[in-house]
């Protein structure tokens, strides 16, 4: 079954695009990508099939009868339409034809998809081709009416031949068909690997778009051409979200690292883009993450969609928006946007509901980490929603919860989400390891292990699953003092740099408690780094740091766990773990959170230390000592 986007089809498409969609769906092979009625530059074609050992093909579909067709040649068709009016359209190969080569002429321009020599030099690596389907016609009307005198018929669908009720259809002749509806004379000598085909959607569909290295466009024997590597884009189960999310209100429940904030902010980018005049509202419980989305949005809003305009020297973030989408951490836009104090929130919440308050209107709300947020602030965002478009997306996971909130979102909003959220269960950030060491861990120390995923059920944990993608396992450092835990994570980054070309900014390192009574952790650690030359950023200094932060600065991170939520970065060392969970807090189910959150931090590396004893310490001197006993057992065996 290949794979469609969006899921399903609209209520209002045609009978026959509804047919040749479940057809396509069911019949293609699993790795094919159908796309119903994408937006590709301001053209939308029909369907855009693509697969990895075909390339790419765009099909026309009509649902036009015999008695629609009046006189007919291969560029224009004269219709009737059913009040008797005649009207010159182009005809469906044509429509077809001119819109698979919009998409070439798209494409051509990507170094890597094409061919740099030989016969067919420039041309894309890949064959493209296009066809016209006909819904309510069938393989004799054609015969009969003579209509293959001007429609291919290799490049040509009847109704015999999408529709699985038909005695005549066949699968194989389907899949033979839209083989073979090529225009260029050249065939794949190696199918598209994963790479080829999510640049292919990078380059078509900017919603998608995450990152990709690229250097300014040079020219390459005459042709001015782009090179891009490293491409990062939405998976398909991502943009499909993204992209059929629905209207009004709506839940997003994920695991950490499902890429939540990322379909959040490509929410909004469609928002923008659907509803320019509209007040778009995003929304965080803290600063470092409002500064990551502001910095998301930015570059997404600022990207054209041809890389050919964009400006390659830009390198301020900061630069003034052209769009309606403000993100703010929830108290800032109290104390800035709308000039209130947390404390005045009671009384602001009456006045409103009594009709003797006025503030700003939005038109969409968007909520990331929603499990941080209180009942109050739910009825504070619900009471500035516009009530036509009650457009409120909220994404969270309980397992990252940090705060105890005793919460009902149909009481908090007004608003009900039964039957409107969607789960993501798939970890993309993690390695397999690091999703297992993390997870492993939260079930043996958190209460809310046992609370099994239910639709209706507002407070449920999920269990992430992992991608395929592989890695080291996580590193655990028990150390004699807490000195030698800071050079051994300064050594280790230093290693990162030099032996796995890990940058500076794709560092982070995590620590719960600032400093006590007897070390002044924090401080002992940045002098540990600037003896060994590390430049670094103290990201959780105070507050003008957390609102200064970029990313992409060359400097390792210093944070606490609690402001680390929603970043993420290649190598994470978590230091000082003798300190969680803290004495000081009683509530322990915050400190298993809070160590979740910092394990699930690292994409690729993630390394835990400690020089003391504590409950958690305990259980990874345990596995440690298991790791020890599996080795010694693997040389002795």
């Amino acid at each position: 079954m290949a794979f469609s986007i969006p899921e399903t089809i609209r209520t209002t498409a045609t009978a026959g695009e509804r047919l040749l969609f479940r057809t396509l769906k069911t019949y293609l092979p699993d790795d094919y990508i159908v796309y119903y009625e994408p937006e590709i530059r301001g053209k939308r074609p029909d369907f855009v099939i693509i697969g990895p050992d075909l390339g790419l093909v765009v099909l026309e579909v009509k649902d036009y009868t015999k008695n629609t067709l009046y006189q007919l040649n291969p560029d224009e068709w004269t219709i009737v339409n059913t009040s008797g009016e005649q009207t010159t359209v182009k005809s469906p190969l044509r429509q077809a034809r001119d819109n698979v080569f919009h998409l070439v002429d798209v494409l051509k321009k990507d170094r890597n998809l094409i061919q740099l020599e030989g016969k067919y030099k420039f041309q894309l690596k890949f064959p493209y081709g296009f066809g016209s389907v006909y819904t309510r016609l069938h393989q004799k009307d054609f015969i009969q009416h003579d209509l293959y005198r001007v429609v291919n018929p290799d490049l040509c669908l009847t109704r015999d031949e999408i529709d699985p009720d038909h005695v005549s259809f066949s699968e194989e002749v389907l899949i033979e068909k839209i083989m073979n509806m090529f225009v260029v004379p050249y065939r794949l000598r190696e199918p598209l690997s994963h790479e080829d085909i999510n640049a292919i959607r990078y380059h078509l569909f900017p919603e998608v778009r995450i990152s990709a290295e690229f250097k300014q466009p040079s020219p390459y024997q005459d042709q001015l051409l782009l090179s891009l590597h490293d491409i990062k884009a939405m998976d398909l189960h991502q943009e499909n979200l993204a992209k059929q999310i629905g209207d009004k209100n709506r839940i997003i429940r994920g695991v950490a690292g499902s890429g939540k904030t990322l379909i959040l902010a490509s929410r909004a980018k469609l928002l923008a883009k659907k509803h320019p005049d509209w007040n778009i509202l995003i929304l965080c419980y803290n600063i470092s993450l409002s500064r990551t989305i502001e910095q998301m949005i930015h570059h997404m809003m600022n990207e054209p969609d041809s890389l050919f305009d964009f400006d390659f020297t830009a390198k301020d973030i900061t630069s003034p928006n052209n769009h309606s989408i403000v993100v703010r951490n929830f108290h800032s836009w109290l104390r800035n946007d709308l000039r209130i104090s947390g404390a005045q929130l009671p009384s602001i919440l009456r006045k409103l509901e009594e009709g003797e308050a006025i503030l700003p209107m939005y038109d969409a709300i968007l909520i990331d980490e929603g499990q941080d947020f209180e009942a109050d602030w739910f009825k504070l965002v619900s009471n500035l929603l516009n009530p036509v478009t009650k457009s409120l997306l909220l994404v969270e996971d309980r397992a990252q919860s940090i705060y105890k909130r005793a919460r009902s979102y149909i009481q908090d909003t007004g608003l009900d989400f039964r039957g409107r959220s969607k789960i993501l269960s798939i970890n993309y950030r993690n390695t397999a390891q690091i999703v297992e060491f993390a997870w492993e861990f939260y079930k043996e120390h958190s209460a809310l292990r046992d609370k099994v995923v239910s639709k209706d059920f507002e407070d449920e944990i999920i269990s992430p699953q992992s991608t395929r993608r592989k890695g080291l396992q996580p590193a655990i450092y028990k150390a004699d003092s807490f000195y030698h835990e800071v050079n051994m994570v300064t050594k280790q980054i230093q290693k990162l740099k030099a032996e796995y070309k890990v940058p500076y900014s794709e560092m982070l390192i995590l620590y719960r408690v600032r400093k006590t009574y007897k070390m002044d952790y924090v401080a002992t650690l940045i002098d540990a780094l600037e003896k060994a030359g590390v430049p670094h950023f103290w990201l959780t200094k105070d507050t003008d740091s957390k609102r200064s932060y970029k990313k992409d600065d060359e400097r390792v991170i210093i944070s606490t766990i609690d402001s680390s939520k929603g970043l993420d970065f290649q190598a994470v060392f978590v230091i000082n773990v003798d300190n969680i969970p803290f004495p000081l807090e009683e509530d322990k189910e915050r400190e298993a959170s809070l160590l979740y959150i910092a394990m699930t931090r690292a994409k690729d590396f993630l390394c835990l230390s400690y020089s003391d004893e504590s409950e958690y310490t305990r259980y990874f001197t345990n596995l440690l000592e298991e790791r020890m006993k599996e080795k010694k057992e693997t040389i002795s065996g």
